[in-house]
């Protein structure tokens, strides 16, 4: 496990903090031969979301070394990283541009092609691989099989890449996806309005604990509110107004094989309760709940139906998946990549 910083040539003065992951043996030493053992090596890249950075996925690359260990196979490629602004990773160049709006200099396009380019860099530079772009109907030999694995608005990042770049993304495995399109203050009615009416509020929830939800969502997920990070997500609607829209397209023509994992919906409601937000389990389930289950559902719609196989719940989990049960998540990794070998392999043959 190699834990650096890379200088990306785009933003030559700013750095990133990454951990890679070879798919050389636990004991490998620098002298050991860690080219490419097929023609088309998988490499995982994590997608943090604002609140976790990458240090949240370590316990998941932990079980998954282990896994393929006890199996005796050849683990993938894997690769997290902070994004600029975030965890130990340098602030972003564009936010000190002069003029830059604070918290507004750089958004989710701008993680995109920092993304592209981080990528590229240990394609070239790890996996020894020239860089080469495949075509529609094939993939090229060189490239490897991307697959990303994305929570919260990693998640979103995740699609706009694989739109981006297309032919690139392999796979992709969206634990608890942002809803990108919404402000989230509309997820709650406006009881102050004149318009409401306090008896369509269901039995036992007050217009105050609904007023109360409705400011603190507002105050801290409002897509004009500054992040710590300073990813802008104002205009996130505008770029993924429909959580089934734009399609995308992996090697071979095909969509990517994904995977939507949703939380489990009674441990985010306690989580909610206990957390900052104190918000009440039946605000929750009444208000939030339902649109995250529709836009889990409308996800599926990126990709061909066969694809993908329906939105998964992690039982026992909140927003931050990896943090519950990093066990599941290695689960779902192993059962994205024997699907995408089977591809490759079906590839391979025609």
């Amino acid at each position: 496990m190699e834990d650096g910083t890379v200088y990306l040539d785009h933003k030559p003065n700013a750095g990133l903090r990454y951990t890679y992951i070879s798919n050389a043996p636990a004991d490998f030493s620098e002298n050991l031969d860690t080219s490419p053992s097929s023609s088309h090596p998988v490499l995982l890249v994590f997608l943090n979301g604002l609140m976790l950075p990458q240090i949240g996925w370590r316990p998941t690359l932990e079980a998954l070394i282990q896994n393929v260990q006890d199996k005796n196979q050849s683990r993938p490629y894997m690769l997290s990283y902070d994004r600029y602004g975030q965890g130990d990773s340098d602030p972003d160049p564009l936010d000190a541009v002069p003029g830059a709006e604070k918290g507004h200099a750089h958004d989710a396009r701008d993680a995109v092609k920092d993304l592209h380019q981080l990528i590229s860099h240990f394609v070239s530079k790890k996996l020894n691989l020239p860089l080469s772009t495949p075509s529609a109907t094939s993939s090229s030999p060189s490239q490897p099989a991307i697959i990303l694995v994305a929570n919260s608005i990693g998640a979103a990042i995740a699609r706009l890449y694989a739109y981006e770049y297309p032919n690139t993304v392999s796979g992709i495995l969206l634990l608890d996806s942002i809803i990108s399109n919404t402000d989230f203050t509309s997820l709650f009615p406006d009881v102050d309005a004149p318009s409401f009416d306090p008896s369509t509020l269901p039995p036992g929830i007050t217009s105050d604990q609904v007023r109360t939800a409705r400011e603190n969502y507002t105050a801290i997920f409002h897509p004009s509110v500054p992040n710590k990070e300073g990813l802008s997500r104002r205009n996130l609607a505008s770029l993924l107004p429909s959580p089934s829209e734009p399609s995308l397209v992996g090697p071979g023509g095909k969509g990517p094989r994904l995977t939507v994992v949703g939380h489990d919906p009674e441990t985010f409601a306690e989580q909610g309760l206990v957390g900052s937000m104190q918000t009440p389990v039946e605000i929750t389930k009444t208000y939030v709940q339902p649109v995250w289950g529709r836009y889990n559902e409308g996800l599926l719609g990126i990709t061909g139906e066969e694809r993908t196989r329906g939105v998964v719940v992690a039982k026992g989990c909140g927003h931050f998946i990896q943090r519950d049960d990093p066990d599941f998540v290695v689960g779902e990794i192993v059962s994205l990549v024997g699907l995408m070998e089977a591809d490759m392999k079906g590839r391979g043959k025609n």
